[in-house]
């Protein structure tokens, strides 16, 4: 299956059963899958008539208790981030998969990771996160997809998945567990069932009371401090002995291995940290880690927007290089392999 592909059949088997977005390339195969896909299990497909009304369709559907994913690429996320900001002001659980495309602007549709900034430190106006999880295979998407649903549940709070063009295009083996004979989606006693319940219940993201306004922010963090606590997550590939490590995630990780592998018969110690959440970002390892490696080589499909987080956790104990690609071009393993001979040498 293609990568889109994968991640639309998988939130059908972790009990997605309404789906809204509007098209835009490179993940146009999702909504061309749930179209086929959701009426086979009782759900709703709408394409919406643009990105701005299908986040408030996820809003809707989510408050009422469902089960609930859009998808879109970089201007279209954009797009979405003022309901993006409502879903996690009014702690609403829904799914939100952004595969990069070229930018800024409309850019163009070849793969890139220039949207780091907006999926990691909020986008949208005012104090909050959504967790965000960076796949690097369609096995990955897939998985991660499942549990982006189990933590949209768990935190009540929006989960992105950041991928690129290459990611959803890319065809590879999926292999799906066998799916619960019947899914039973969690208890959501928040939500609104149209009075079946029998009292009022409201879900809202005004609060004029200054007071109440700051408690809202206070629960938010602390929700989102438990998260940082409990759901990061990353790779650690030929770190033991490496003196120079790669810092890298998403497709960029994939080609950064093959390089390692051209290195490491060359002789040189090199290895990767890849984070797999990009929210919560994996400080302590990489702070860990910084005690023994000389230099770490930060390779993205961007200005340096990751580059950031890992200057963060580092603090200056390591060398911090860089090496990207930007506007859809996509960095070889050849030019990987050649960054890491100039660090080795220097660091000789």
């Amino acid at each position: 299956m293609a990568g889109n592909e994968a991640i639309a059949e998988a939130a059908v088997q972790a009990g997605c059963r309404y789906y809204f977005a509007y098209p835009i390339t490179p993940q146009n195969e999702i909504g061309e899958y749930m179209a086929w896909r959701m009426p086979e299990v009782g759900g709703t497909f709408l394409q919406a008539e643009s990105e701005v009304a299908a986040i408030y369709m996820v809003f809707g559907a989510s408050g009422a208790g469902a089960r609930t994913m859009t998808s879109s690429s970089s201007p279209g996320i954009s797009l979405m981030q003022e309901g993006i900001s409502y879903i996690a002001a009014a702690e609403l659980p829904c799914v939100i998969v952004n595969m990069m495309r070229g930018g800024p602007g409309l850019g163009g549709i070849a793969p890139s990771q220039s949207d780091y900034f907006q999926a990691t430190k909020g986008g949208g106006h005012g104090d909050y996160h959504m967790l965000v999880l960076a796949p690097s295979t369609g096995q990955e998407a897939a998985n991660l997809t499942i549990l982006a649903f189990d933590l949209a549940d768990r935190y009540r709070n929006p989960v992105m998945i950041l991928g690129d063009g290459n990611i959803g295009q890319m065809m590879e083996p999926i292999e799906f567990k066998p799916a619960a004979k019947s899914f039973v989606p969690p208890r959501k006693d928040w939500a609104i069932t149209g009075g079946s319940a029998g009292h009022r219940k409201l879900i809202k993201s005004l609060y004029l009371d200054p007071v109440i306004l700051e408690k809202r922010n206070l629960a938010i963090a602390e929700k989102l401090r438990e998260a940082v606590r409990n759901e990061v997550r990353f790779e650690s590939y030929m770190t033991e002995d490496a003196e120079v490590l790669i810092a890298a995630y998403g497709t960029v990780a994939r080609i950064a291995k093959t390089a390692i592998k051209i290195l490491r018969e060359k002789g040189l110690k090199v290895g990767l940290l890849r984070p797999i959440s990009l929210y919560p970002f994996p400080y302590e390892a990489f702070g860990k880690i910084a005690a023994r490696v000389k230099s770490f080589l930060v390779v993205e499909m961007s200005m340096g927007q990751m580059l950031e987080d890992v200057k963060l956790a580092l603090c200056g104990k390591s060398q911090v290089h860089f090496y990207s690609r930007v506007g859809g071009i996509v960095p070889s393993y050849e030019e990987i392999v050649v960054e890491v001979e100039k660090i080795a040498s220097e660091v000789k």
